[in-house]
């Protein structure tokens, strides 16, 4: 029992620590490429950020592959990364497009990936009309045939009770 304990939480820590090293860093230190939403739809606004341009650098963002040209990247302030804006054209194609940033100091490249999906996988699509199961559901769902149905049980519970009550008292039927 003990051995399995061992054997599951060194796997456990194990597959953790590789997710945390594949995962792309965060925060102004970070030297990678940050794209939010990483994954957007067509006419969306996307943001990027990265630290690997210094204090106070300013860099030059590429989003061609998309289609959408480039953009600027400047200091946020308090922070010690640069960040920029851009908006997905309506004609994108969905996909997987390489962000590419220059620094201005250095040269230095960074880059990203941004996926972008169709617009129909923004909005939850929920499921419309009737299981055909077999069992049930003779009337269908329309409310007029429901209604009826509903009458008719009535009807046949107020002649049980009616006829019930007629047998206590005696009266036969």
């Amino acid at each position: 029992m003990r051995r399995t304990a061992r054997l599951l939480t060194g796997g456990a820590l194990g597959v953790a620590a590789a997710a945390l090293a594949a995962a792309p860093a965060h925060g102004a230190g970070g030297s990678g490429l940050e794209v939010y939403p990483s994954s957007a739809v067509p006419d969306s606004r996307v943001a990027v950020r990265t630290g690997a341009c210094g204090d106070g650098g300013t860099a030059q963002g590429d989003a061609a592959a998309v289609g959408a040209g480039s953009f600027p990247l400047a200091p946020r302030t308090g922070e010690r990364d640069v960040a920029g804006r851009f908006r997905v054209p309506p004609s994108a194609q969905p996909g997987t497009y390489e962000i590419v940033v220059r620094c201005a100091a250095g040269g230095r490249r960074v880059t990203g990936d941004l996926v972008v999906t169709p617009a129909s996988h923004r909005q939850q699509a929920y499921p419309r009309g009737t299981v055909k199961t077999g069992v049930g559901g003779a009337l269908g769902p329309d409310p007029v045939q429901t209604a009826a149905g509903v009458a008719v049980l009535a009807v046949a519970a107020a002649g049980g009770t009616w006829l019930l009550h007629r047998r206590a008292r005696g009266d036969g039927i």
